[in-house]
């Protein structure tokens, strides 16, 4: 999805892992049909392209992608079954305990850790042969959403990140020729904006997707490179600088309370067109939602600001994953390759969809000048925490972070509670 946010965190959800926790044990692995015309076999793909009544991705693919694949794979069909999103994941956690999955699905992000710890797909680091060329080629931070435990359980298929959006009323307010390109630019136009009832930055939310991006920039981390340990990390010094700034915005009155969850709040897609928000950060679909909306809006996309380190922002999008009961192992990697390839990816980018693979980049901007920015973030950008219970990492940063904006507790100490209990979900313990 846009933002990959939505990891099941409900009762039901819970229960329904735990039953394919105890039902794992019985998958079998998958066999090796390869779908040659002495063998045709048919492959199951569940996804979410369709979500929202969005035709036009799922279009692409019935109508275009899937008939390219099986002409020139005349032994392999692939019938692809769309799924709402939010009831995606369950279904693939109830089927997996009763021995009904797909070959082939369109994982979010974040859903692939959760599903390799359960057991229930290849690893294509393993299985693949040409794993390692397929996947050099793919930006690293989308790469990295597929690793657990060691291994590579999947391809990315689609990408996204956040920058940084603004407006020339905005800069103009703040008598700026250009975005704020640093942490004391930003500063800086919030200090030109007081009074004019212009907030200088607004955000949804404080969970990894909202504040990784400003630690990142400012040379912080959210735990060690072997992501073992948070303690130390993401209470570090310069992590606890960038969400200071952040918090010494809103007490100053230039960040609203949306942040901290007013669901009264103006929402940032109607509070940067309407002159309310100077910056915000967002992904690629924010287009699309001002098309509607604000057609004579026209935003302004610039790198996230930086402090002591690089301009980082954070991955979102989906990957491919095969599962391990699919009976056609060997067909299922065919189309896997497929997706990675030029016509899979720019056609896909022609709906919406940006690529996942940098040498494509120039191709994807030619179908829209717009991607460019997103496509230079995503040469630095990072993932959130692939762990299968990165749902409850954002939960437990929102919970710990809001009061040190509110009032009621500094942020190293905010950061430092959120770091010992993110420290146990890293190590299982």
């Amino acid at each position: 999805m846009k933002r990959s946010t939505a990891l099941a965190t409900s009762a039901a959800m819970a229960a329904a892992i735990a039953l394919v926790a105890a039902g794992c044990s019985s998958t079998s692995a998958g066999s090796s049909s390869d779908g040659s015309s002495s063998n045709p076999v048919t492959l199951t793909f569940w996804g979410s392209y369709g979500n929202g009544g969005n035709s036009t991705q799922q279009d692409a693919l019935n109508k275009t992608l899937i008939p390219a694949f099986e002409k020139a794979n005349p032994g392999i069909k692939v019938d692809y079954v769309d799924i709402p999103y939010d009831s995606l994941l369950q279904k693939l956690t109830t089927s997996a305990a009763g021995g009904t999955l797909p070959d082939l699905v369109r994982s979010d992000i974040g859903w692939v850790p959760q599903l390799g710890q359960l057991g229930v797909l290849t690893p294509l680091s393993d299985s693949m042969s040409d794993f390692g060329t397929l996947s050099k080629a793919t930006y690293p931070g989308s790469l990295s959403t597929n690793k657990y435990n060691g291994k590579y359980y999947g391809l990315p298929l689609d990408t996204n990140t956040r920058v940084l959006i603004t407006s020339q009323k905005a800069l103009a307010a703040a008598g700026m020729s250009t975005p704020p390109a640093t942490f004391d630019d930003l500063k800086q136009m919030a200090a030109k904006l007081k009074g004019t009832g212009m907030s200088v930055f607004a955000d949804g939310g404080l969970g990894g997707w909202n504040i990784y991006p400003w630690i990142w920039s400012n040379g912080g981390s959210i735990t060690n490179s072997s992501l073992t340990k948070a303690t130390g990390y993401l209470n570090g010094d310069k992590s606890v600088a960038a969400i200071q700034m952040l918090v010494d915005l809103y007490k100053e009155g230039q960040i609203p309370n949306l942040i901290t969850g007013n669901q009264g709040a103006t929402s940032t897609s109607d509070g940067l067109p309407t002159g309310k928000y100077a910056t915000i950060l967002d992904g690629p679909w924010m287009k699309g939602i001002w098309g509607g909306q604000y057609k004579d809006f026209q935003p302004i996309y610039a790198p996230v600001p930086h402090g002591d380190g690089p301009s980082t922002s954070v991955v979102g999008g989906e990957d491919i994953v095969l599962t391990a009961s699919s009976k056609h192992q060997t067909a299922a990697e065919k189309f896997i390759r497929f997706t990675q390839s030029e016509s899979f990816q720019i056609d896909m980018a022609k709906t919406g969809q940006m690529t996942v693979i940098p040498a494509y980049a120039s191709k994807q901007a030619a179908i829209d000048p717009y991607y460019t920015m997103y496509a230079d973030q995503l040469k630095t950008a990072k993932a959130r925490l692939a762990i299968p219970q990165g749902a409850k990492v954002d939960s437990i940063l929102n919970t710990a972070l809001t009061p040190a904006f509110t009032g009621s507790t500094s942020v190293k100490d905010a950061l430092t509670t959120a770091a010992q209990q993110i420290d146990p979900l890293l190590t299982g313990k």
